[in-house]
């Protein structure tokens, strides 16, 4: 608790608000591209500490949101057939495929079980050797590690019923995405917990190329607060870079011994992105050496795929163009037990941080 009150102090917190609303001498629009940060921004309020001409608009960084219909529908298709468990993050469970969800198809009988690791999979399918099973691979370059080190393992162990559905993706592209996009920015809020695996130098492609701010942020009050202080600095000097606020958890590099084994086991690939279309190079796919667990080799599934509801924009929200209270469902069709687009369902999802948090009671 003493740790947690030393970010949250709330003299502090007045402080650099103060400090925000003096350095503040223009209008200012700031991305933050994870999930967990746009959860915290609206948890803590953050958008009521601000001067009207600091700006902060949310991007693409909850992995459940940008995982397309088309890969729950997948899901959802080997859930029905024998001998198969699916195993997934809890967060995932909810997210509406095109006519059902893994939620409903367990409901129904389907063996889908929660987990919170690959690892826990692999045990799971170590137990059931009568059984394929499928782990849902989803995130960014905070998972995808965890998920290349239970590869290794399967094959180490040599588990032949151990397979991946993989939807794993990589942060830089996505952001690269968004600036060729045309959304208004002065800078990125960049995340955290992907930055402790890559290292902040990751990021150093976009003050270079597009004379855009990056601060790595924490992920507490006076973390993002303090952040936010720091791009408008380096907006106000016209000296756009890479800093890191979150040193305590973030270096430079990174963790190379994370980084060996993402590497190791898997490459970079073109892959979809909800409300991006396909981003050259943004995704992770099997090297030849683990292509055998693959289930979309070793089992093909055809789906028969279907539009998002043309209401949900979803994938404007995920690109900045747009916010939760312009969608016509956000609210009153759309909400966290009926949710209709992929941003109200995960607690990351910025749908689910304004209903949560920003909604007049």
């Amino acid at each position: 608790m003493k740790y947690i009150d030393e970010f949250r102090n709330k003299d502090l917190v007045t402080k650099l608000a103060d400090l925000i609303h003096k350095t503040a001498i223009r209008d200012y629009v700031f991305m933050e591209v994870c999930g967990g940060h746009t959860a915290a921004i609206h948890r803590f309020g953050i958008p009521y500490l601000l001067p009207e001409n600091v700006k902060l608009i949310s991007g693409p960084g909850c992995p459940v949101c940008v995982t397309g219909t088309d890969f729950i529908d997948k899901a959802i298709a080997y859930s029905k057939m024998e001998d198969i468990i699916i195993t997934t993050y809890g967060d995932l469970i909810k997210v509406p495929g095109s006519s059902s969800s893994l939620e409903k198809e367990k409901a129904a009988g389907a063996d889908i079980r929660i987990v919170l690791s690959g690892l826990d999979a692999l045990e799971i399918a170590m137990i059931n050797s009568g059984k394929k099973i499928i782990f849902l691979g989803i995130g960014f370059e905070t998972t995808a590690p965890g998920t290349a080190v239970t590869i290794k393992e399967a094959k180490r162990e040599n588990v032949k019923n151990f397979f991946l559905l993989n939807a794993h993706k990589l942060m830089p592209p996505a952001m690269e995405a968004i600036i060729r996009e045309g959304v208004r920015l002065d800078g990125f809020i960049c995340p955290g917990h992907v930055a402790t695996i890559t290292g902040s130098s990751i990021f150093n492609f976009i003050p270079e190329k597009f004379n855009l701010a990056c601060v790595v942020t924490g992920f507490e009050p006076l973390d993002i607060l303090q952040s936010i202080l720091m791009l408008i600095k380096m907006v106000n000097k016209d000296a756009p870079k890479v800093e890191i606020q979150y040193n305590r958890a973030v270096t430079l590099y990174g963790n190379s011994i994370a980084q060996k084994h993402l590497s190791e086991v898997f490459k970079p690939c073109d892959a979809p992105w909800r409300g991006f279309g396909v981003i050259p190079l943004s995704g992770l796919t099997l090297r030849k050496d683990f292509e055998k667990f693959n289930i979309e080799n070793e089992i093909p599934v055809e789906i028969s795929y279907q539009e998002d509801n043309e209401l949900c924009i979803c994938g404007k929200i995920l690109t900045g163009l747009e916010t939760p209270e312009d969608c016509p469902l956000f609210a009153e069709i759309c909400f966290p037990e009926n949710p209709v687009g992929a941003c109200m369902v995960s607690s990351e999802g910025t749908c689910n941080s304004w209903y949560k948090y920003r909604m007049v009671k």
